[in-house]
Order: structure tokens, then sequence, then C-alpha cells
């Protein structure tokens, strides 16, 4: 077994000569196995060694003799000892998960607070083959996708250097045998033992099966696992790439991508592409993403509704509005509405800018375009109004047989949803619409030959 890990250790250089390696031991024969292996390699490598134990306080009198036997045999083999009291139960209520993991994120938190205290290099961590097999195969059973099949990664980035997982190139039975001939005592926790968690029945169940047909069916497992991560890689770096030609514009928590172009990309760089994008935005508060989050994605932006939203888990929005997909974690806010008197000549302060009227002798001479109209002074009803849209509300304009509902217009003209309701309207002292800014003039009080008092209005959208 100590060649077997060596090797593993040099063919993917997990340890390096003088540093600082903080070893999470729960107490069980893997953990106390790694911490003995490593102490072992202490002179060669030029280590030091920090063990850390975190007790859970889920099994009371046992997870404290738990606690007491790492801190005894860490204090009889010289090796600097690290523990915790955690209440797992209590972190769970305030933060809405599961025992495990709350569980898993206090240990982790722990683990990153030692690294951090002793500025070390390496979290080493004894997971092995069989836990190799087993991840997989829960991850295939919850529908994982990516890099999330591939399990548990021989090396990751982690607080201040890396976690490192030396023992996944041998499997439990192995360890066993090594904890036997080094006259190895450990503690068992009677929980692995239970059909309760998925991961217990396939090692109890499925696991011993294949181990029939293979012996050695944990190194197929592992070398299917770096051989997937490899593959990854590549296929992320060509995803970014592609991904990158479709973001509109991105900040913290929020990204906006174009749909068409995002569509344009092969299907299988959509779907890294879209871990990525999910990468960035849940951070270090990344969900477990599956295949069903990735296919409801793809579907929400290629079916022919031109707006909508989806919610995904932590506070995630994803929103369409024709070209435009937004991910968000600032939920949509309800807009007020308002009615303001606008005076002539005068000046009316809305959300986004201002809107500007001034009385005029003559037709100006400044080119109009969609952000400003004149009217005939005296066929207009007074007084007039800037207000948000109603409900029923139409307009007619040049051109058009009728009145058009102006539902209608914003849809025509693909003005996303959750900006209508702030859509600044110019009305009458009827309640007639005059205009709405940036798409139609209504035919009310239009000019003519005739007209003498004309009323240039224009709206300045602030910056």
């Amino acid at each position: 077994m100590r060649q077997i890990v060596n090797r593993f250790i040099k063919k993917h250089s997990l340890l390096l000569n003088g540093e600082t390696v903080i070893v999470g031991v729960s107490g069980g024969p893997d953990s106390i196995a790694l911490l003995h292996f490593l102490k072992e390699q202490e002179h060669s490598y030029n280590l030091t060694l920090v063990a850390a134990h975190v007790n859970h306080m889920l099994r009371k009198e046992e997870a404290e003799l738990d606690y007491m036997f790492v801190q005894q045999f860490c204090a009889e083999s010289g090796i600097i000892f690290e523990g915790a009291n955690i209440d797992v139960l209590s972190y769970q209520r305030t933060h809405n998960v599961s025992t495990q993991v709350a569980a898993r994120e206090c240990r982790y938190r722990f683990f990153q607070e030692i690294m951090i205290k002793y500025a070390a290099d390496k979290l080493a961590l004894a997971h092995h083959g069989d836990d190799q097999v087993e991840t997989i195969l829960m991850r295939q059973v919850r529908g994982a996708y990516g890099a999330g099949l591939a399990g548990i990664p021989v090396r990751r980035r982690f607080s201040t250097g890396e976690i490192i997982r030396p023992f996944l190139c041998v499997c439990k039975d192995e360890i066993n045998t090594y904890c036997e001939t080094q006259n190895l005592a450990a503690r068992l926790d009677q929980s692995n033992l239970s059909s309760k968690y998925l991961r217990n029945r396939i090692r109890n169940k499925v696991l011993p099966i294949l181990k029939e047909e293979n012996p050695s069916v944990h190194l197929r497992f592992q070398q299917q696992s770096e051989l997937m991560l490899e593959d990854q890689l590549l296929l992320e770096e060509l995803a970014e790439k592609e991904i990158s030609k479709a973001i509109i514009r991105r900040r913290d928590k929020e990204l906006v991508l174009s749909i068409t172009t995002f569509n344009h990309i092969a299907v299988p760089l959509q779907r890294r592409g879209f871990q990525l994008i999910l990468n960035y935005l849940y951070k270090t508060n990344m969900l477990d993403i599956t295949t069903i989050h990735i296919e409801e994605f793809l579907s929400f932006l290629k079916n022919s509704r031109p707006s909508g939203q989806i919610q995904f888990p932590k506070g995630l929005i994803i929103k369409k509005s024709y070209d435009e997909c937004t991910f968000t974690f600032n939920r949509i806010t309800q807009t007020t509405s308002y009615q303001l008197d606008f005076p002539i000549p005068g000046i009316v302060t809305v959300k986004k800018g201002n809107i500007i009227g001034e009385v005029l002798e003559a037709l100006p001479d400044a080119n109009l375009n969609g952000n400003a109209i004149v009217c005939d002074l005296e066929k207009l009803t007074l007084p007039l109004t800037i207000r948000t849209r109603k409900k029923g509300d139409r307009l007619s304009y040049k051109g058009l047989k009728g009145t058009k509902k102006l539902k209608s217009l914003f849809i025509d003209n693909k003005v996303e949803r959750e900006k209508r309701d702030d859509w600044p309207i110019l009305v009458d002292g009827n309640g007639e619409i005059i205009w709405v800014p940036g798409l139609k003039r209504s035919t009310i009080a239009t000019i003519s030959s005739e007209t003498k008092k004309f009323l240039l209005v224009y709206y300045k959208e602030s910056n």
C-alpha cells in the first residue's frame, strides 16, 4: 500500500518539500491510517503536520470519545492537534439545510480557519477508492453532469492552498489491512452501517457486487474520474471562449446574455457554459448542478415566448425579454405608478430622466427623433399629465386604422416587461394618450400650416 500511495502522490505532485499539511481526522480507520502514513513521510518531505478534528455534537458521548481519542493519538505521535466542538443541529436550523450538508459546511469552515491559522499548503483528506466508486454512482443516480460525474477530485483549490486526497488509489480493504499491520486502533462510527443514506446503501449492497466482478474496480473508477476531468477542462476552455461572445454585460451577482448568440453555440458547450455562468454567480455558494437544471434552462431559452422567468435555488432568478437573458439575485421589485401634472412650459422629473415642455413661435429647426414631439398648443385639451400606463390604454397614430392597445405597442417594440410599468406617457385633459416617448406619437394636436403656437416636448434620459 505504501508503494501504491507514494506513486500516486508523485504522479499528481500532491506533496512538495517543506509544506505544512492539515490532516482532517475523524478518528476512523481511514483518517487514522492517513495521519499515520503522512507522519511516516514527515522527514522525507520535511512536512509540518497538523491534525484537525471536529466534534459535530450529533452522537453525544460517542463523539466526545472520538475527540479524546484523536487528541491522545496526536499527543503520543508528536503531532499538533486542533479540535473544535460545533453545534451542527443549531447550524442546520439556522441555514435550513440537511444534517449532512450542515455537518460538511461546519467541518470545512473549521478546516479553512485552521489552514489560515497555520498558512497551510495542503488539507489532506482520507477519501479512498471505494468512496470514489460510491460518489460517482450516487451522482449518476441523481443526474449530475460534467465535472460532477467525475466524482471526487484528487486535488482542488481550497483556502490558502489545496485539498489533496492521497488514498483515492487504494480501497477500504487495503486501508484496514494497513491498520492491522501497523497496530493502529481506530474509532468506528455506527451511523456508517445504517441504510438511511444512499451512500451507505450503495456501499453495503452495490459495491460488493462490483468487487465480485472486478476486485480492482476502484482503480477503474479512479482512472475514469481523471480522464473525465481532463476532458472537462478542455471543454470548459472552449465553452468559456464561446460564452464570452454571448455576454452582453456582467457585474457582481448579475449577468446578461444575448439569447440569439447563445443559441448558435454547440449544445455541449451551451451546457458547460451554463455551468460556468452559475459558478461565476454562486461563487463559493455553488449548488449541485444536475441535468434537470441544465435542461430546464435550455428549454426556457428555446421556447417561443418572448419573455418569462424561472427561479433557481438560493434566490437566483433567470429571466428573458426578447433577445436578452438576465441572471440576477436581485428580486424584481414592484413598481409604483404615478400621475404628475405637466406645466406648460415646464419640466417633470420621472424615474429615468426629465420630460421638458417649451412653447415656441415657430417650428423648431432641430431634427425630431423618438424622444421629441411638436404639438399644436391651441388644439390641446389641457391640463397635460405625465403618468404610467393603465389597464385598457389605447392610442391612435398615423397610418393606423382605429386604435391600438398600449400593451400591444410595447410588445411590438420588444419593451421588456418590467420596464413597461415605469414608462412615462403624456396624456391630455381628456385622458387621451398624446405620446409614448421613444415609441409613438398619436394623431392628437398635430401641427399644420395654420399652427401659431408650437409645443415642443422632449424626453431627456438621465445618465
